[in-house]
C-alpha cells in the first residue's frame, strides 16, 4: 500500500538543507545538500584538509559531450569564487582536464591520464583525496593523477560543484 507507515519511516528525510534519518537526527555526513539534482552546488562541512576525501558516485549519460566537478571556495558569483580544482571530462576528445582559477585568473590547465576512465551510460565512482601538498584523484579505484594545491588555506574550499552530462547517485 502506497505511503504505509513502514515506507514513510524508511525515508530520509530534509530539513533545513541538512538531512536526518526516520528518527529526526542528523545523519553524519560532510557534504550537505539538498537534492543530488545536475547542475549541483553543496557545502563541504569545515572545508578541505589532509585526510579528508570527497565521494562522487554517478552515470554518465547515453550521449555525453562533458561534465565538470570542481571544488571553490564559496559560491559567489560577483566576484566568482576562487576554483581550488576543477575536473571536466570531455568525451569528443577523451580528455579530463584539470585547472584552477584564483582571483579570476586560470592556472595552467593539466591533461596528462594513463586512460579516460568515464563510458557513456555507466557508472562511476570519483574519489578526491586531499593530502598536504595536492588532491589525489582516483576513479574506480584507480589513482589517475595528482593536483598540486594552488589555493594554500585548505579550510576555505568548502562547496562542490557538479555539472554537465551526468546524473549523481551518492556524495560524500
Amino acid at each position: 500500500m502506497a505511503g504505509s507507515v513502514a515506507e514513510r519511516d524508511a525515508e530520509v528525510k530534509l530539513e533545513d538543507g541538512h538531512l536526518n534519518n526516520s528518527l529526526g537526527s542528523p545523519v553524519q555526513t560532510d557534504v550537505y545538500f539538498p537534492r543530488l539534482i545536475v547542475p549541483f552546488c553543496g557545502h563541504i562541512k569545515g572545508g578541505m584538509r589532509p585526510g579528508k576525501k570527497i565521494l562522487v558516485m554517478g552515470i554518465v549519460d547515453l550521449n555525453p559531450e562533458s561534465f565538470e566537478i570542481s571544488l571553490t571556495c564559496g559560491d559567489s558569483k560577483d566576484p566568482p569564487a576562487d576554483v581550488a580544482i576543477e575536473l571536466k571530462a570531455v568525451f569528443t576528445d577523451k580528455q579530463l582536464l584539470r585547472n584552477s582559477c584564483i582571483s579570476g585568473e586560470r592556472g595552467e590547465e593539466q591533461s596528462a591520464i594513463p586512460y579516460f576512465p568515464f563510458i557513456p551510460d555507466q557508472p562511476f565512482r570519483v574519489e578526491i583525496l586531499c593530502e598536504h601538498p595536492r588532491f589525489r584523484v582516483f576513479v574506480d579505484g584507480h589513482q589517475l593523477f595528482d593536483f598540486y594545491h594552488r589555493i594554500e588555506t585548505l579550510s576555505s574550499i568548502d562547496t562542490i560543484k557538479i555539472n554537465g552530462d551526468l546524473q549523481i547517485t551518492k556524495l560524500g
